[in-house]
């Protein structure tokens, strides 16, 4: 088909009140939509970036530092409602993902963004459903010939992008019904997210008050039975290793499969240092078998926009080993308590040295022996029975915080699942449209 009249296009769920009106029909992206040419040029504004599945975000929050550098000024000037596409691939959004800017008044998008603005008589809101159920996903896939470029992003162009066919219910009053309900569910995990950041930084503040700064020989707060325990200090990460720091196996990944070993890569840790499960792969070369992860061991991204990332092993997880843009550590258990060390490898002090080490280069990295050189604050050893009751204590402390925020994101997660449920239903499939 090629648009417009389709007598079969109808949604699986509609509200009653419009359960008469007749088939949907598809317009393009390019006939709803203007581009948006304008150029940042000497205004100063916010440089973004757009990550799949949250939307714009500042640089210097995703990268660490601005990024822009001489291609600012022919950046695109986007304001509130603007939508951007982004053709970098994600596992959740393949051929590229499209957000509306609502976190800023104005900023400044890479011109490898595809930039628009709907024109009168369609509500955003519904698009942005569109978007998200990645209609356009499942049409551009058509077009991708090759895998993404050198640059991370896909071969697409813009012709392609506002060829797309969206579709459209008969009268615009049940655009706006859809949006409604769509809106409340956005405002309902908007309102949970914002409860998820206030735990995390909760967990944040805590973290600098109960470990000392560098240089302090006792952080601001110490619990009251090791008020009069002595002075902390500071030793070098290789002092605390059973072994020193080691990089994975440098291996080609393949479909995960049962009886292989998961083959834990830097897009497979979460930003909180969780295992994501889906998308997870094997690998089948020949592995040693201390390659394996054990229970204690933490794995650190020594490279990319994510470098210092760490996630701490679990056996539930599965049967791991670690590639080759990973380091690995293994906590000495009589020098220090691996929890407390994770722990200590998400807190602010320890982001703080991460970009001051890693940013030495060209490219975002650090590397095993700057790893073993990392100062960890220690409380002094405690008695023979108990040595490291004062790490431990600080450990369940923040444990206790960190499990409500894996509830809190596991609550987000399911309201999201909930969100897809409701795309599915409300908005027809296109699949008979050729993109």
């Amino acid at each position: 088909m090629n648009g417009n009249d389709q007598p079969h296009l109808r949604p699986k769920v509609r509200f009653p009140e419009f359960g008469e009106d007749g088939a949907w029909h598809t317009k393009t992206i390019g006939e709803i939509s203007e581009p948006i040419k304008e150029k940042v040029a000497e205004h100063k504004i916010t440089p973004v970036s757009i990550t799949a599945g949250v939307g714009f975000v500042p640089q210097a929050d995703k990268f660490g530092r601005d990024i822009s550098g001489e291609q600012y000024k022919n950046y695109t000037y986007l304001r509130r409602g603007d939508f951007a596409y982004n053709k970098g691939n994600s596992k959740s959004f393949p051929q590229g993902y499209v957000c509306q800017l609502h976190e800023f008044d104005e900023v400044a998008a890479s011109s490898a963004f595809i930039c628009f603005k709907l024109k009168d008589g369609y509500e955003p809101t519904f698009l942005k459903g569109l978007f998200d159920r990645n209609t356009h996903g499942r049409q551009l896939a058509a077009h991708i010939t090759s895998g993404a470029r050198s640059n991370g992003l896909l071969n697409l162009n813009a012709g392609q992008f506002y060829g797309v066919q969206l579709p459209f219910p008969p009268q615009f009053e049940e655009q706006e019904r859809i949006a409604e309900c769509l809106a409340t569910i956005n405002a309902l995990i908007e309102a949970e997210t914002e409860k998820l950041d206030a735990l995390k930084d909760h967990k944040q503040g805590l973290m600098q008050q109960l470990f000392p700064a560098a240089g302090e020989t006792a952080p601001k707060v110490r619990f009251s039975e090791f008020e009069n325990a002595g002075n902390w200090r500071f030793r070098p990460l290789e002092e605390l290793l059973y072994v020193r720091p080691d990089y994975g196996i440098n291996a080609s990944s393949i479909p995960y499969e049962d009886g292989l070993p998961i083959f834990l890569r830097i897009t497979d840790i979460s930003e909180d240092g969780q295992f994501i499960e889906s998308g997870k792969v094997s690998v089948a070369a020949s592995i040693s078998d201390d390659s394996y992860l054990q229970v204690g061991d933490i794995v650190l991204a020594r490279t990319g926009a994510s470098v210092g990332k760490s996630y701490a092993y679990r056996e539930e997880d599965g049967t791991m080993v670690h590639a080759g843009y990973l380091i690995r550590i293994r906590p000495n258990s009589e020098s220090v308590d691996h929890s407390y060390l994770t722990h200590f490898l998400s807190s602010p002090d320890y982001w703080t040295w991460v970009a001051e080490v890693s940013g030495r280069g060209a490219q975002p990295g650090i590397n095993s022996t700057q790893i073993s050189e990392l100062l960890v604050p220690l409380p002094p050893m405690g008695d023979d029975q108990f040595p490291l009751a004062e790490q431990q204590k600080i450990a369940q402390t923040l444990s206790s915080i960190a499990d409500l925020v894996r509830a809190q994101a596991e609550e987000i997660g399911a309201l999201l699942n909930h969100k897809l449920g409701l795309l599915q239903q409300l908005f027809p499939v296109l699949d008979e449209v050729d993109g």
